[in-house]
């Protein structure tokens, strides 16, 4: 990784490698050598006092993922909704959806929101109201549910970006408030892992990835409990589908709008994910 950092200034030998370091030349050049077998720097011939061979790295990021191919789990139901799927929405400008290729019909329009091309939209954002999703309800009849948790990529909506941007955002499930994440601010200025190029850094680009979880003891955002409201209290059982709403309040002590990010924008490559866990049917 020192490697890597330090070829960010430009191309160097392994002896320049070396120094920069503080190692012998011999563990410089086992590393390089590595590099180049993984690669991630490219190696290069130079003439000068006899000839000597010139590194520079090949990207200027590099993601890895070391998470594990998921086994799905017994007893677990999983559904990734897009967040263009919404089923009603009610906001304010500033507002605005955007596919992957471009910006979905108008911005500042709320009535963006109903056009039919809304379902392509990979990042959409409004200063305040809601958008409401329904998932379908596969949990088996006669299954006792666990918990129900719902993961997304979102952040505060300010113009352009801005970090110091505080915002309330509310979750709702099945019509009853589970709990207010504050966001921190607006997140940009340096490109998001999967944001387009044709989106520039002086806008929104990533969010940070929520948890909103509920079981038998109450109500979580993260692992800190937030409410007292259970699992029982949802009546999972008793709707064809499950209604998950996220909006920030016009009375909110922080009204600073919201960002939601879909799988192809943002730094996380999801939508909105439910996860649910049953017990076995009784």
């Amino acid at each position: 990784m020192n490697i890597l950092r330090i070829l960010s200034e430009g191309p160097m030998n392994v002896n320049e490698l070396s120094d920069k370091i503080g190692i012998p030349f011999s563990t410089a050049a086992v590393n390089v050598k590595r590099l180049e077998e993984s690669e991630l720097i490219s190696t290069e011939i130079v003439p000068g006092r006899g000839s000597q061979k010139v590194n520079s790295k090949r990207y200027d990021r590099i993601i890895i993922n070391l998470a594990e191919k998921e086994v799905p789990e017994e007893n677990t139901i999983k559904f990734e909704m897009p967040i263009g799927e919404f089923v009603n929405s009610e906001i304010e400008p500033t507002c605005g959806l955007l596919s992957d290729t471009g910006i979905i019909h108008s911005q500042d329009e709320a009535r963006s929101f109903f056009e039919p091309e809304r379902k392509e939209a990979q990042l959409l954002w409004f200063k305040s109201g809601s958008v409401e999703y329904h998932f379908p309800n596969r949990i088996p009849y006669g299954s006792g549910v666990e918990d129900i948790n719902f993961s997304v990529e979102l952040c505060s909506e300010a113009p352009y970006f801005k970090l110091d941007w505080p915002s309330d955002i509310t979750c709702w499930i099945n019509g009853l408030e589970v709990g207010t994440w504050t966001s921190p601010g607006d997140f940009g200025g340096e490109r998001g892992f999967l944001t387009p190029s044709w989106w520039g850094t002086n806008n929104t680009q990533y969010g940070l990835l929520k948890n909103w979880n509920i079981n038998h003891t109450g109500s979580y955002i993260d692992g800190v409990k937030i409410s007292d409201l259970t699992i029982d209290e949802l009546k999972l059982l008793e709707k064809p589908y499950i209604s998950f709403k996220l909006g920030v309040k016009k009375n909110a002590d922080n009204v600073g709008g919201m960002n939601l990010f879909g799988s192809r924008f943002g730094n996380y490559e999801q939508d909105i994910l439910m996860t649910i866990r049953h017990s076995k049917n009784k």
